[in-house]
């Protein structure tokens, strides 16, 4: 881009950013969680500590299953259900292995002993009431849908999380997904923070310009920069996870993100995405996270939800690239296929990131 135009269009982008709104005016309030008489501590800043390692593994989705309706609590019979089913699956996962049984070759590429990949084996509670969805509103617990009018959905390799056939063919890695490679986990990184299988933990340093919250899965570092504002560039530069930044409500640590990267999947969100994100300690091992999105071109209203993370051990290391075999098989499986020796039914169950 010529410098001039360039110029323009840092002038224009700081237009915008001044005229926007600094904080969506209909964001959840924070919850009445905290114990009677507790107090957060704080630290030598003044501000709620709630630095340190924390986790989000649960059994609760995202979005709440259609058949619960507006449902937003389990009951006891149903907690007991979920949470018993997970302790056997484990418990059977993690059983040493039976070396007298043959192996069965049947296509698929197994998988790790459950100690690798973590026990999502509870259920999410707020308040200690035992959630059916992490998103609370609309009432349905869903992403609502589509305007007619919205954009296209970004069809980017990139965008893709899992392996699928979908993700793209398999002529060059370049073509294969941006989690696949090792890029970028969205999911983990946010905003939104949202739980997975596994790597479900995250470092959170507090200092007095900026928060820095580290998602185990891929090491990604999203940086809260506090009492600013958001960079007129980032709405040219796009950075992954947003422009971010954030301010203190009391003990309420607010962020606010804007102008994410084009390709970074978040349900097929447009340029026009915002998300608010609300942090309050509720207790020693309580941290209540509180999320609101808004896209205007995508859709009719907003919609967010609250989940809460515990305290964590540790951030574990997330060797993707450091003996990760998964792209180099995938590529020889399309070049096996190509030559005839592979069918392209029994292609797409292998590959993946290792």
């Amino acid at each position: 881009m010529p410098i001039r135009a360039f110029r323009a269009a840092l002038l224009a982008a700081a237009a915008l950013a001044i005229a926007a709104p600094a904080f969506a005016q209909n964001h959840t309030p924070p919850k009445e969680a905290m114990a009677p008489g507790w107090e957060p501590k704080r630290n030598a800043m003044g501000q709620p500590n709630f630095s340190g390692a924390w986790g989000n593994e649960s059994l609760t989705p995202f979005e709440r299953p259609a058949t619960m309706g507006t449902r937003a609590v389990l009951t006891p019979e149903e907690v007991t259900q979920r949470e018993g089913g997970a302790d056997s699956r484990y418990a059977a996962s993690n059983a040493p292995t039976d070396h007298s049984k043959p192996v069965v070759e049947d296509g698929r590429t197994g998988g790790y002993n459950s100690y690798w990949v973590g026990n999502n084996n509870r259920v999410m509670r707020v308040g200690g009431e035992p959630r059916t969805s992490h998103i609370t509103y609309p009432e349905n617990g869903r992403i609502p849908a589509r305007k007619p009018d919205a954009p296209p959905k970004q069809t980017s390799p990139l965008q893709t999380i899992f392996f699928t056939p979908d993700v793209g063919d398999l002529d060059s890695y370049e073509v294969r997904s941006g989690a696949e490679r090792c890029i970028f986990w969205p999911s983990q990184a946010g905003a939104v923070l949202r739980a997975a299988a596994y790597n479900t933990n995250y470092q959170i340093t507090q200092g007095t310009e900026a928060v820095a919250i580290m998602a185990e899965t891929i090491n990604d570092t999203r940086i809260v920069r506090l009492n600013s504002t958001h960079h007129p560039s980032s709405a040219i530069t796009r950075p992954w996870m947003g422009d971010s930044i954030g301010w203190y409500e009391g003990d309420t640590l607010v962020v606010e993100t804007i102008n994410y990267h084009p390709e970074q999947y978040f349900f097929y969100a447009s340029d026009q995405l915002k998300v608010t994100e609300r942090f309050t300690l509720v207790a020693d091992d309580r941290l209540l996270y509180q999320f609101h999105v808004e896209d205007p071109l995508v859709w009719a209203e907003p919609w967010g939800g609250e989940y809460e993370f515990s305290r964590s051990p540790g951030v574990w290391e997330y060797a993707c690239h450091e003996g990760n075999h998964g792209m180099y098989n995938a590529l020889m499986i399309g070049r096996m296929q190509d030559a005839g020796l592979i069918k392209q039914d029994t292609a797409a169950t292998l590959g993946g990131v290792d």
